[in-house]
């Protein structure tokens, strides 16, 4: 008898999980969901909870929802009005003759408090055992404007914005086509935060969308405020300065990685989306290089490589030459940088630092500051501080001029989160040359190599195409041949398509 009994509990639990408690349904009773409601919702003075006479049938009803997750407009003119004044036909909750674009029934309690804080308006009647959530979310939003960081000559002036909603749908204008796939989910157990991956069905590789969507669903925290936040749980390896997923607020960017083969994330609230996967030499890419001739974006690329190593490498040279191997450095300049660093008392390596720190900071302050006055600062401060650096005897004009070189070199990298590692990679070359002369440099420079191609985005190689090496992917990495050559898609990202163009340029053509 006892097994029997537990045994049937056992059976009315599994029930109730399946199916939902009976204290996680609504009541047919309006009063009895309205204290529900205010139990749930306490201490919550933006909870409006109006109760009426719907016209036709004379049943009172109830309706719910948030004050400002909601637009009024459409409550007051496609729920309340016609509700009230008008015969509309009513049946049951699931013929209920109002416009809205989307109308879920509900019974369950945890459905509609999602539903409520998601900005839908609940609405309850008497004697009716489920509710309908009206699709009436409305928050003030952002205006589409340009891009704040990502500018470019000629392109789109659009950038994302915070609503997801939005930004799904002007990646759509750059892709109308069926193979555009949405895939929708939440993370957060308090946020519930919406993530959307866009990404082409027939060309994405599915086994790095399984990997990605894995490592999502793998996820739990709290809240996801920002996408950075997302990126640090999903990447490979959180020990390295490199990125591994680029972050653009650029739609027509967004859209051009899509067709590469790549997936696109975004997430509500947040104006940046992520693409992966990534190599090193995509973060050499701007979207200028495709609206300019193949020739000038091929010798901004080179620039853009050439600065990489000018911004890691120039500062640690300069303490190199002077401290170990000033042979080399002819002799008209040795003895201009030895009148210079006539009254300077402290070694290089101390006065590259103070320089480098200094600028840092400069750096922050122009950033973190309003427009205008960081503008002044950054100006300001680089004129003065270095010139009074000079005057003062604390550090020599060669070393302005180097800190000057690597300070402009750093800005022209396209992407922030690359320049941002090439800062930081700055100092350990520049403690290594101190420490071991150019031979330090070139462990140095070996450590970061074997870092860099040990290192994947999402099983994708960071050092492809040059680790492994591919050649025919070298027309669009350190140069940009003209568009026609480009017929394959980037190897990297193991495309199911790999070609995007046919070749009809013509032979008469390039006469």
């Amino acid at each position: 008898m006892r097994h029997t009994f537990r045994r049937i509990g056992k059976n009315i639990r599994m029930k109730d999980w399946i199916t939902g408690s009976q204290d996680d349904l609504i009541s047919t009773d309006l009063s009895v969901n309205l204290k529900k409601l205010h139990a749930i919702f306490s201490d919550a003075p933006d909870l409006i909870t109006t109760k009426f006479l719907m016209k036709q049938s004379n049943q009172s009803a109830l309706l719910v929802y948030l004050d400002g997750m909601v637009d009024k407009s459409i409550i007051n003119n496609n729920v309340l009005r016609p509700l009230l004044f008008e015969s509309i036909t009513y049946t049951d909750m699931n013929h209920l003759d109002i416009s809205l674009g989307s109308r879920q029934p509900s019974q369950s309690w945890k459905e509609i408090k999602q539903g409520i804080l998601r900005g839908r308006s609940v609405l309850f009647v008497e004697g009716e055992a489920q509710c309908l959530q009206l699709d009436t979310q409305g928050w003030p939003q952002r205006d589409i404007n340009e891009p704040a960081t990502e500018t470019v000559l000629k392109g789109s002036r659009q950038s994302f914005v915070e609503s997801l909603g939005q930004n799904i749908s002007m990646i759509r204008r750059y892709i109308p086509d069926t193979e555009l796939k949405i895939k929708e989910m939440s993370v957060g157990a308090r946020s519930q935060t919406k993530i959307a991956l866009l990404y082409l069905d027939d060309v994405m590789n599915s086994g790095i969308l399984q990997d990605l969507e894995a490592r999502l669903k793998k996820i739990h925290i709290d809240s996801i405020i920002n996408i950075g936040e997302l990126e640090e749980l999903i990447e490979s390896n959180s020990f390295t300065p490199f990125p591994q997923f680029l972050t653009t607020e650029r739609p027509d960017s967004a859209a051009s990685h899509i067709f590469q083969g790549r997936v696109v994330i975004l997430v509500d609230h947040s104006p940046w989306v992520m693409v992966g996967p990534m190599t090193l030499s995509s973060f050499f890419q701007s979207a200028d290089d495709y609206s300019m001739r193949w020739i000038t974006a091929s010798f901004i690329r080179m620039l853009r490589f050439a600065s990489f190593f000018v911004s890691i490498f120039l500062p640690a040279l300069y303490i190199a030459g002077l401290t170990f191997h000033y042979e080399i450095i002819p002799l008209d300049l040795i003895l201009s940088i030895g009148e210079s660093r006539e009254r300077v008392p402290i070694p290089p390596f101390l006065e590259a630092i103070i320089m480098e720190i200094t600028l840092e900071m400069l750096r922050e302050a122009g950033l973190r500051l309003p427009s205008k006055i960081g503008q002044t600062v950054g100006i300001v401060g680089g004129i003065v501080i270095g010139q009074a650096a000079v005057s003062a005897g604390i550090v020599s004009n060669i070393m302005v001029i180097v800190v000057a070189a690597t300070a402009i070199a750093s800005f022209i990298m396209p992407n922030t989160d690359l320049s941002a590692a090439i800062r930081i990679l700055r100092f350990p070359m520049m403690i290594v040359s101190y420490m071991f002369g150019v031979v330090g440099i070139v462990i140095g420079m070996m450590v970061m190599v074997v870092h860099l191609i040990t290192l994947d985005s999402m099983g994708t190689p960071y050092g492809s195409p040059f680790a492994p090496f591919h050649i025919a992917a070298l027309k669009d990495n350190i140069v940009r041949l003209p568009i026609w050559s480009l017929i394959k898609r980037p190897q990297s990202n193991r495309p199911k398509q790999m070609i995007r163009q046919e070749n009809t340029k013509k032979s008469d053509d390039t006469r």
